[in-house]
């Protein structure tokens, strides 16, 4: 369910007071400072003291009639450059007994200090003014109070029901109205939401975005840091929100907190928001479903470089994401790791196109032996075009099942590229086609609908092995003879000679089929 938030009323503007009705009674017209009617209007003080200046405390509409300061055009511009330097947000002068026209003395050091003024040529009651003003302000003030309550309490309930973060960005973008993104201290972007396009458009050129636009909130950019206990580690933005400021600034906040609230409640979380991030990306890739070319805002986004680069798409099963990365900063490769599906964990490098890939892919594995001697990376070739990096991942995550079964792994080099898991790689490439899967239960028919598990594995090192009767029997820990009629038991029930080189390699291709189907 979505909680509306609702919008706090715009910050009320010395324009808008200007077109109140009470106002237009009293023909007003700005004399001074028309550039600068839109500043806020935080409060309306009547006063006719020419040391005004000291009572104020910045952002007053001050109402005078003028009446001690008719006569004295040395207190009369001290009046208005007194107001400038309490930072008032506009004077207004009621013509009458003092000033009959507006006097050009103030009009003049009005215009000079960018301080609005405004003179009324009808009688006006400033009580009323001050009244009307007042009370907008304060409902606006309880307006701000309820829509923080409103925010907090809708976030809040988010996150105590285990909501994920995305589902906290989606909620604040959909009441900013506007990209919601999340960063590093490092400009790194974590996590984004709102409508797909307008995110990808501030994706695009993010890191000159985020450190040059991202920088004035009058343009809408809204900023609020992420951090506790004295430690600042990332932000979110706002990104050209176009409501009031306040009410942005109050989302942003808002956000803030829940987010950090987010972060300590899953601090024993298995992936952080780093991880989480680039897990996406690359399983995003992955699958295909979304196109390269709009992933590609996200990977530049992610400090993934993606300009005139070769791509490296790797696959390391039962490698841990954080001993991949420590390895990448290692020997300076950049990239980005995500752990993906069934134990295996993707690498994407990103290198410069007069690096030699296969050296620095060679040394990443050998590092990454050295610390685990099981380990095989397998690799894809390297590619030049980002669309076609789907289809490496693809191509390297084929090589990685195709090794994880394999009972030559041991024999296999650090890197592995699908020319060098031979019949087994091509298997894993088919094993979803129907005819693969129907020649494998038909040739396996007499195995597979026994209950005996026994005589499948006896086949499966028996051919592994190259036939060899020897190997297998040592393997399995029988006698030869107590080999030989299991073997016969096998033949039977299939209804083929493994002596028989075709046949025994039909077989075989069916049992890899079968496996990798399995697996």
């Amino acid at each position: 369910m979505t909680t509306t938030f609702g919008t706090l009323e715009p910050a009320l503007s010395v324009r808008q007071v200007l077109t109140m009705e009470r106002v237009l009674a009293g023909e007003p017209e700005v004399v001074a400072g028309a550039g600068q009617l839109d500043r806020p209007v935080r409060w309306v003080h009547v006063a006719e003291a020419p040391d005004v200046g000291v009572m104020l405390s910045g952002g007053e509409m001050v109402l005078t009639t003028g009446v001690l300061l008719a006569g004295d055009e040395e207190k009369q511009a001290e009046y208005i450059r007194s107001l400038h330097r309490a930072e008032a947000s506009a004077v207004v002068l009621g013509l009458g007994r003092a000033f009959p026209a507006p006097p050009d003395v103030m009009r003049r050091a009005a215009e000079r200090c960018g301080l609005p003024m405004i003179v009324l040529h009808r009688p006006f009651p400033f009580a009323e003014l001050t009244e009307e003003v007042q009370a907008r302000l304060v409902r606006r003030k309880f307006a701000a109070v309820s829509l923080s309550e409103s925010v907090r309490t809708a976030l809040t309930g988010l996150i105590t029901a285990g909501a994920p973060l995305q589902r906290l960005l989606d909620e604040v973008a959909q009441h900013s109205a506007c990209p919601v993104v999340v960063t590093n201290l490092a400009h790194r972007v974590l996590a984004t939401a709102g409508e797909r396009p307008a995110v990808d458009d501030v994706l695009r050129d993010w890191e000159r975005i985020a450190r040059q636009a991202g920088g004035s909130e009058g343009d809408g950019w809204i900023r609020a840091e992420l951090g506790g206990r004295g430690e600042r580690w990332g932000q979110i933005v706002l990104c050209g929100h176009r409501g009031d400021t306040a009410t942005g600034r109050l989302l942003a906040d808002r956000a803030a907190e829940a987010l950090v609230l987010h972060r300590m409640l899953g601090g024993n979380s298995a992936h952080t928001w780093e991880e989480q991030s680039a897990q996406s990306l690359l399983t995003d890739l992955v699958s295909g479903v979304v196109p390269a070319r709009q992933l590609l805002p996200r990977a530049r986004a992610a400090g993934l470089p993606v300009n005139r680069r070769t791509f490296v798409p790797l696959v390391v099963r039962d490698g841990e994401p954080a001993q991949l990365e420590r390895v990448l900063r290692l020997l300076g490769l950049p990239g980005i790791v995500a752990e993906l599906a069934d134990g295996a964990t993707a690498v994407l490098l990103s290198l410069a196109r007069d690096q030699d890939a296969t050296v620095l892919v060679a040394n990443f594995a050998a590092r990454l032996r050295s610390e685990a001697a099981r380990t095989a990376v397998a690799a894809a070739d390297p590619r030049t075009a980002w669309d076609d990096v789907p289809a490496g991942l693809r191509e390297a995550q084929h090589v990685a099942d195709a090794v994880a079964d394999s009972s030559a792994a041991l024999d296999l080099p650090a890197v592995v590229r699908l020319r060098d898991v031979h019949l087994r790689g091509l298997i894993r490439l088919l094993r979803d086609d129907p005819h693969v899967q129907s020649f494998a239960e038909r040739e396996l028919d007499g195995l597979l609908c026994s209950a005996d598990d026994d005589l499948l594995s006896v086949l499966r090192t028996y051919l592994a092995t190259g036939r060899n009767k020897s190997r297998t029997a040592q393997l399995h820990h029988v006698s030869r003879p107590a080999l030989y009629r299991r073997l016969e038991a096998i033949q039977g029930r299939l209804g083929v000679d493994l002596d028989d080189f075709e046949q025994a390699a039909s077989v075989h291709i069916a049992l890899l089929a079968h496996d990798a189907q399995q697996g």
